[in-house]
């Protein structure tokens, strides 16, 4: 009997196939002498639509809301469903006796398998390949090891709850929202209070008042220091008081008074998660959250020189220790080879910092394979995001960074004055997080403190006042907004529940990259350089939403409620009760609000299918656009008036179009718009 092996995509289908010897090459499947590999293509299974489930529920209006399945249906997507039957058909072939799900190792991976084998009417046997890389040699020792099915049904359980509160929630919410106000919007569990984030941080800014305050700092000839309160504070409130102690203490005696040295050390970073991954490849190549996942993807799947990308652990488990010299040697060919051959002179034994199996739950932290990397394969965006990994890496293998911290005080005319610096006594791991030029500058920040000893008497040379001003909060970037998504617990203000929420965040590792990108398509947010603004469509938005969907609260709880459901310490029949019940009373009060949506960043450009004037957006990639908000149009174009540029039609301008064309058209292939009837019309009266 032949085994069939279920992959997510293509390309990692036809990998194992090669593998494991399949040499009879088809369309959607390879088969060998004693497996069948087909793939699915991402997701082949969706939830049906809600007039699946009551024919009431396709038009769009408040009084069929909420929307409650009991049960949750699914569908086959109509444009993969091709791929589907084939794995339909060899589910049923008689010389097959066994499955082995092989896709994704996580929780979405876990559902695309799931979902197809329901729909699909496979009731053998299952086992699951769990592998965190894409090396021939894991591969083979993943099929050495294959785990029972069942192990992985609680987690096939939590992501089939996740994808049912998103339904639930979101097209409940989007749809009171948008009836309510007859305008396109939409929310959800995760992008609403994600959004609601960047708002709360621009009403602080706005907000912010700046103060001025004032410091002085001495020149003593070979180190400066900056004056102290008695209680240690080195900020003055009065420039007249700074003034006057400026002039207190210059051209006086000044002598060192007290000298504090101690030893310190710093332990190597952790490893990347993909979230850490996304923030470091945001704040020093400029890569969006999406780009990294989708450049380490690549760097995964098809180079093979990365473990798996989506995982939200920063730590290895024991087993990988006996590997980590291959590892080492697999990237020898690259820049960093002078600190490789020093780690590989002696025995490689990473602290407990690093290997941690309790800080394990599906795959360990992104290192690099034991493949052995051929750069001229990658291109630069690979390369960059491949040696961040590989230098962190080796970090993490490096030694502590030692230290010698000085502070010095130093009194003049009654006066102190404080002054700090280090010595280094081991680089460790900062000799390659700093680059070697960086070191002599280090060494300057020293001010010679190290020749200095407590007694010692200098001139004060000269006095200078120098004003400041308080700084408002940091808008976000991507990266630290993934920062404050991972760690939402933070911005609760009830203290033991914030505690209790510590692991809980808004969304997953996976999902938060496609939560960013939701919020730019939907026009709430727009980026500027690095850094993401609300727009006024947003802003407007958040004032509609019921409150309990804008805290990170709601979500970091359910989010913690789907981490237990996959570990088997909750039942996801209570939570998928609880989100039913959440979304009832959500769209009862947008039913209720009194709250009015009044549209303030409309252009002076009325929309050529409803007449309402358009909005003014930005699209992912900054261009300007002008979009009808209306909940029956949804219009979008270039705000440019040329004409080559193109627009995105909506749903009821293709409608309109296809009326259009069939009765006006010759069915030639010349007009295919709406915008092109009407010009040619036009052109027509011109003429």
């Amino acid at each position: 009997m032949k085994t069939i092996v279920l992959a997510e995509k293509p390309s990692v289908g036809r990998e194992l196939a090669r593998v494991l010897g399949c040499t009879s090459k088809y369309r959607s499947y390879s088969e060998g002498k004693n497996y069948i590999v087909t793939w699915a293509m991402g997701h082949l299974i969706e939830l049906a639509d809600p007039h699946i489930y009551n024919e009431k529920w396709r038009t769009w209006s408040l009084d069929t809301l909420p929307m409650l399945p009991e049960r949750m249906k699914h569908k086959v997507i109509k444009r993969t469903s091709g791929q589907f039957r084939v794995i339909k058909d060899l589910f049923k072939r008689g010389d097959v006796g066994e499955l082995i799900i092989a896709t994704d190792a996580g929780r979405e991976g876990e559902l695309v398998a799931r979902l197809i084998m329901r729909l699909g009417g496979w009731k053998g046997p299952v086992k699951r390949l769990w592998i965190s890389s894409q090396t021939d040699r894991a591969i083979k020792e993943g099929f050495n090891k294959l785990k029972p099915g069942r192990d992985y049904e609680n987690l096939f359980k939590a992501a089939e709850c996740r994808a049912e509160a998103d339904w639930i929630i979101g097209l409940n919410i989007s749809r009171a929202l948008s009836c309510k106000y007859d305008a396109r919007l939409s929310a959800g569990r995760v992008q609403t209070p994600t959004m609601a984030l960047i708002i709360m941080r621009e009403e602080e800014i706005n907000n912010f008042q700046a103060e001025s305050y004032w410091q002085v700092q001495a020149d003593f000839g070979s180190f400066t220091g900056l004056w102290k309160s008695s209680r240690g504070a080195t900020r003055i409130k009065e420039q007249k008081r700074a003034q006057e102690i400026a002039l207190k203490v210059r051209d006086r005696e000044a002598e060192i008074i007290e000298l504090i040295r101690k030893e310190k050390q710093e332990p190597p970073p952790l490893a990347f998660d993909l979230t850490a991954l996304q923030r470091e490849a945001n704040a020093r190549l400029g890569f969006t959250a999406h780009h990294t996942l989708s450049t380490l993807q690549g760097l995964y799947e098809r180079h093979k020189i990365v473990t798996y990308p989506r995982t939200d652990s920063r730590h290895i488990t024991g087993d990988i220790v006996d590997t980590l010299k291959m590892r080492l040697k697999a990237v020898l060919n690259s820049r960093f080879e002078k600190i490789i051959r020093e780690i590989l002179t002696s025995e490689v034994k990473p602290g407990k910092r690093f290997v941690d199996d309790s800080k394990v739950s599906d795959h360990h932290a992104i290192i690099p394979t034991e493949e052995r990397v051929e750069l001229q394969r990658l291109n630069g965006d690979e390369r960059a995001l491949w040696e961040m990994i590989v230098k962190r890496f080796l970090a993490v293998l490096l030694p502590v960074y030692r230290y010698q911290s000085i502070t010095i005080t130093t009194r003049a005319a009654g006066e102190h004055f404080v002054s700090r610096g280090i010595q280094v006594i081991d680089r460790g791991w900062r000799k390659i997080e700093n680059p070697e030029e960086k070191e002599e500058e280090e060494e300057r920040s020293l001010q010679n403190l190290a020749a200095v000893g407590k007694g010692d008497t200098f001139k004060v040379l000269s006095a200078v006042v120098r004003q400041g001003f308080t700084k408002p909060p940091s808008r976000y970037t991507e990266g630290t907004l993934l920062d404050a998504m991972e760690n939402a617990g933070r911005f609760i203000a009830d203290r033991e529940l914030r505690r209790s929420l510590a692991g809980g965040g808004l969304g997953t590792a996976a999902t938060r990259a496609e939560i960013i990108e939701k919020l730019l398509s939907n026009y709430y947010i727009e980026r500027n350089g690095k850094t993401l603004y609300p727009t006024s469509r947003g802003i407007e938005l958040f004032e509609l939403v019921p409150e309990q969907l804008r805290s990170p609260e709601l979500t970091a709880r359910w989010e913690q409620r789907l981490a237990r459901i996959a570990g088997g310490n909750e039942k996801n029949t209570d939570f998928s009760r609880d989100i039913r019940s959440t979304a009832r009373e959500l769209v009862e009060k947008v039913k209720k609000s009194t709250a009015q949506f009044q549209p303030k960043n409309l252009s002076s450009t009325p929309c050529p299918i409803c007449g309402k004037m358009m909005m003014a957006a930005k699209d992912k990639k900054g261009r300007k656009r002008l979009v009808c908000h209306s909940l029956a149009c949804g219009y979008e174009q270039s705000e440019s008036n040329d004409s080559s540029l193109s627009h995105r039609p909506s749903k009821r301008e293709k409608a309109v179009t296809r009326q259009l064309v069939r009765k006006y058209s010759d069915h030639s292939a010349e007009t295919s718009t709406f915008g092109d009837l009407i010009k040619a019309s036009m052109e027509r009266k011109k003429g």
